[in-house]
């Protein structure tokens, strides 16, 4: 049915029900939590799409990461990636990604599962 790379911290309920109608769920990693594969990592048909929450690919103090860099091989392989963020930031949220390319949008949580199924 398709598969979907997810960061640490995304919403389980979604991620339960979408394994209960047989999407397949892999682990995805920043760098910085280990939580599975490095997202970098990711190849072209690997995964159709990327989920997680915004302060993922926004360095903490300390590292000197843009989102661009965390988010290179999804940008590279097309493969859309969904950030969450409340829909009254979306655009401060938006503007913190200022150079990642148009496979990347910022999702509101109410939205995270409707636009998971547009990439599958």
């Amino acid at each position: 049915m398709g598969k979907v790379g997810y960061f640490e911290g995304t919403d389980s309920l979604v991620l339960a029900k979408l394994s209960a109608e047989g999407i397949k769920t892999v682990p995805i990693s920043n760098a910085v939590d280990n939580h599975g594969r490095y997202v970098n990592h990711l190849t072209k048909g690997e995964v159709d799409v990327v989920v997680g929450y915004l302060h993922k690919v926004v360095a903490s103090d300390g590292i000197n990461v843009k989102p661009s860099d965390i988010l290179h091989a999804c940008t590279v392989h097309n493969i859309p990636v969904l950030l969450v963020a409340p829909a009254e930031v979306r655009e401060k949220a938006r503007d913190l990604l200022d150079d990642v390319g148009p496979n990347i949008s910022v999702v509101a949580p109410s939205e995270i599962e409707s636009q998971i199924m547009k990439h599958l």
